[in-house]
């Protein structure tokens, strides 16, 4: 990892991304806890991850790095990721959003916002996805 990167994401967990961070572990405890949640689960635990150290990294589709096609990237992954919608994924979205725009007022917090902007990308179609360092 950069130097940078690690100062942008020691900054981040000091100024609040550890609570959007937060959310998403409780998303993954949620839906671990249903059994039937368990593949959102896993998802969720791994952009919580990617959501405490943001900077240096990027989610990307599975099959784009491994190069084959799997289950959370064909249409189950699709079935899967609208389930995920209707769940949690909406709501972790707006928590991105809404931080994001409160980063987005002041000059220093441009970094930060774009990095909630993408994270409320990837909360609204989690499955399928993972992350590589960037």
């Amino acid at each position: 990892m950069q130097p940078v990167s690690i100062i942008l994401n020691i900054l981040w967990i000091l100024i609040g991304g550890a609570w959007m961070a937060f959310g998403w572990l409780v998303a993954a405890v949620v839906m671990a806890i249903t059994i039937i949640g368990l593949p959102w689960a896993r998802a969720a635990f791994n952009i919580a991850v990617y959501t405490l150290l943001p900077f240096g990294s990027r989610a990307v589709r599975r099959d784009e790095v491994t190069g084959i096609p799997d289950i959370g990237t064909g249409p189950l992954g699709v079935i899967g990721n609208v389930i995920w919608f209707v769940l949690a994924g909406w709501w972790l979205a707006l928590g991105h959003l809404i931080t994001a725009i409160i980063w987005a007022v002041t000059i220093i917090g441009l970094p930060f916002a774009w990095a909630h902007l993408k994270l409320a990308g990837i909360a609204l179609w989690p499955v399928g996805r993972t992350i590589v360092p960037a």
